[in-house]
């Protein structure tokens, strides 16, 4: 059930994010699926992860997922995004905290946050690959406080994946 979700998060999440034309799983484990799809002709590897727990005073929400995707023709390669299922608040940060104990802030726009700049994308991919649990916390545009809790489990089987099949060392 969980990796039926999983597999339809990913691929909503490719669709949204790109123009998706092709994808092909390269592996599901744990609780995180990664691909390898084709984006205006292009090669791009994509890892995705519902939360196990959503918390917050919401009565509907969109899809939620973390994603970390490599762009090699574009030279973008471990960016880690996440999409909250709502727009966030405006000038709103977010944050990312792993096994309570590193924080991380994100920038919001529209419906997704992300790590402020490449070396955070670094830090926070290496801080996902040690760690078991990861909590994404940020404010809707209705001032809803929101908690989102992934599980890191598979995390770095699949980010061992997506570099490979995007030939990133």
């Amino acid at each position: 059930m969980i990796r039926m979700r999983t597999l339809c998060n990913t691929l909503l999440a490719c669709m949204v994010l790109s123009s998706h034309t092709w994808a092909k799983t390269l592996m599901e484990n744990g609780d995180w699926q990664a691909i390898r799809e084709l984006e205006n002709g292009k090669p791009v590897c994509v890892m995705s992860a519902g939360p196990e727990k959503s918390v917050g005073k919401y009565t509907k929400r969109g899809t939620v997922l973390a994603i970390i995707s490599h762009r090699p023709k574009e030279k973008r390669f471990g960016e880690v995004a996440f999409q909250a299922g709502y727009t966030f608040k405006k000038w709103a940060k977010a944050t990312a905290t792993i096994d309570a104990k590193k924080s991380f802030k994100l920038f919001t726009q529209g419906g997704h946050a992300w790590a402020m700049d490449t070396k955070a994308d670094k830090q926070l991919v290496k801080a996902m690959r040690a760690g078991h649990k990861l909590v994404i916390k940020g404010t809707s545009s209705r001032g809803t406080l929101t908690t989102d809790t992934y599980s890191l489990k598979g995390f770095s089987a699949n980010w061992k994946a997506i570099s490979k099949a995007c030939g990133v060392r």
